[in-house]
């Protein structure tokens, strides 16, 4: 007889297969949950490269959402951390359950807009334009030139003290 080419899967199309298609769901859910899973060990292990000092760092991420727990060393890395993962491309919101070892002031946060520089942030944050490179510092080793920043990142913005 030979072979014959059919469209794969237009047979429950046709016969409406509700079994087919909460098959198929089933099979898209797992796939993205994998997916997220995956994005979550990137995530913590670009953490642990950036050398940002987490005990028992866990991150959850279910869809454009990412949990962050675990205990930070100091304020500056728990900031850091929340950092790396919303400025990591299909996150909207971090979800922020982390303690602290050592308590310091909170920093603030800024998101970058077109036509933004550190100079005109600290101009704006400081009075000075000149402190742009506590900006920089600040969001070390996320940030590796002054001026590489994007609109829509979000940057540490450190108390002076």
């Amino acid at each position: 007889m030979g072979l014959f080419s059919f469209i794969k899967n237009a047979g429950a199309k046709i016969f409406g297969s509700e079994k087919a298609a909460a098959s198929k769901k089933a099979a898209e859910a797992a796939a993205e949950l994998r997916a997220e899973e995956a994005a979550a060990q990137t995530l913590e292990q670009t953490i642990r490269d950036l050398n940002l000092k987490v005990e028992n760092l866990d991150i959850i991420i279910n869809d454009d959402m990412a949990r962050v727990s675990g205990m930070a060393y100091d304020q500056e890395t728990k900031e850091k951390v929340v950092l790396v993962v919303g400025n990591s491309e299909g996150i909207a919101t971090v979800d922020d359950q982390m303690t602290v070892e050592h308590e310091e002031p909170e920093a603030q946060f800024y998101t970058v807009v077109r036509g933004d520089s550190l100079s005109k942030i600290a101009k704006k944050y400081y009075g000075d334009a000149m402190k742009y490179p506590l900006i920089f510092e600040a969001n070390k080793p996320m940030l590796k030139d002054p001026n590489l920043i994007y609109p829509g990142q979000v940057l540490r913005i450190p108390n002076l003290d």
